[in-house]
C-alpha cells in the first residue's frame, strides 16, 4: 500500500500526475494570461524524457518534482517556448537557486525561451520565493518566475467549478488540514467524491480525478472501508455510472494495484536518476536488478540505502 501523506512533499507524484492529465486546465486555473495566450489547436507536449536529462545536467542535489512542456502561441509565429512547473511542497531557502538552475539548463539545451511556473504547496503563508540574481561590478544575472500559493486558494468550491483542477487543490488543502483527523478526512474526502460525481467532468476526467483524491486523501483501512460503502450507497441513490470504473481503478485491489504501482514507478526513476549520476554507466546498467525488486517497501529501502552507498559495487554486492 502507499503510504499515508504526511508532510506536503507526499503530494509530489499527484501533482505530477495532475499535471499530466490536466495540464491546459492548470494553466487556467492558475495562470489564465498565460493559458490565454496559447494556440491550444495546435497541442501541446510533455518532455519528460527531455526534463530528466535536464536535471542530470543541472546536477542540483535536490530534485524538485517538475514537469516540462512545449507549447504554441497565438501570435501566428512560427514560435514555441518552454513552459517550466515545479510543485513545491515546502519553504526551501535554496528553491529560487534550483529554480535559476532549471531555467538555464533547459535554456542551453533547446536555445529557446523558457517560463519558469511554481506551485508552492507548503503552510508557510509568508514564504513566495519568485526570484534569484547574482552579480558584481555591473555584471548581474537574475531569473524572477511566476508562483502560484494553494494557501491563497482555500475556497474555491464556487469558482472555477468546471475546472478539474480546483478539485485537486481542494483535495491537497483539506488532506494537509486532516492530517491528524483521519475521521474529519473521510468526511472531506466523501464530500469531495460526491461533487465530483454529480459534476460536469467526463466519465475519464472522473476516473482520474479520483485516483488523484484517493491518492492525497489516504485513510486509515476502516474508514476506507466505510468511505467505499457510503461511495456505493450514493451512487445507487443518484443512479449513476460511474461507480463501476471507479471500483475497478481506486477500490480495494484496484486501488492498492493502481496507486503502488504509480509510487513503484515514481520510485523507479528516482532509483535510475541516481544511479547514473552517482555511477554513472556502471549504475545504470544495475538498473535491471533494481526492477526485480518486487514491492514498494523493498524500494523504498534501496533508495535510502543508494543515498549512503559510496561505490557502484557496494550497490552491486546490496542487490546481489
Amino acid at each position: 500500500m502507499a503510504k499515508r501523506p504526511e508532510s506536503a512533499d507526499d503530494f509530489d507524484s499527484p501533482w505530477k500526475d495532475a499535471l499530466q492529465a490536466f495540464f491546459p486546465a492548470f494553466l487556467s486555473f492558475f495562470f489564465a494570461d498565460i493559458h490565454a495566450d496559447i494556440d491550444w489547436s495546435r497541442g501541446y507536449e510533455a518532455l519528460d524524457k527531455e526534463f530528466q536529462q535536464i536535471i542530470r545536467d543541472a546536477e542540483v542535489g535536490k530534485r524538485l518534482a517538475g514537469k516540462l512542456f512545449k507549447v504554441w502561441l497565438r501570435d501566428g509565429h512560427e514560435f514555441w517556448l518552454l513552459i517550466h512547473v515545479e510543485i513545491q511542497g515546502d519553504a526551501d531557502e535554496k528553491f529560487s537557486e534550483r529554480m535559476f538552475q532549471y531555467n538555464t539548463a533547459i535554456y542551453k539545451l533547446y536555445n529557446r525561451e523558457v517560463v519558469s511556473l511554481a506551485v508552492l504547496c507548503d503552510e508557510t503563508p509568508d514564504w513566495r520565493p519568485s526570484s534569484f540574481s547574482y552579480g558584481r561590478w555591473g555584471c548581474r544575472m537574475e531569473l524572477t518566475f511566476r508562483v502560484a500559493k494553494l494557501l491563497d486558494y482555500q475556497v474555491v468550491e464556487a469558482v472555477n467549478a468546471d475546472n478539474p483542477i480546483a478539485a485537486v487543490v481542494q483535495a491537497h488543502l483539506r488532506a494537509q488540514r486532516t492530517r491528524n483527523d483521519p475521521d474529519s478526512r473521510r468526511h472531506w474526502k466523501l464530500r469531495l467524491v460526491k461533487e465530483l460525481l454529480i459534476g460536469p467532468f467526463s466519465k475519464s476526467d472522473v476516473r482520474a480525478l479520483f485516483r488523484l483524491i484517493d491518492w492525497m486523501m489516504t485513510l486509515p483501512a476502516d474508514l476506507e472501508e466505510a468511505f467505499r460503502r457510503d461511495v456505493h450507497i450514493f451512487e445507487q441513490e443518484q443512479h449513476m455510472e460511474y461507480m463501476s470504473s471507479i471500483e475497478r481503478y481506486g477500490f480495494k485491489q484496484g486501488r492498492e494495484e493502481g496507486i503502488e504501482e504509480g509510487e513503484r514507478n515514481g520510485l523507479l526513476e528516482g532509483i535510475a536518476i541516481a544511479l547514473d549520476v552517482k555511477f554513472g554507466a556502471a549504475g545504470t546498467r544495475l538498473l535491471k536488478r533494481v526492477r526485480i525488486l518486487d514491492d514498494v517497501e523493498k524500494l523504498r529501502e534501496f533508495g535510502k540505502f543508494l543515498k549512503k552507498a559510496k561505490t557502484v559495487n557496494e550497490v552491486r554486492d546490496y542487490l546481489s
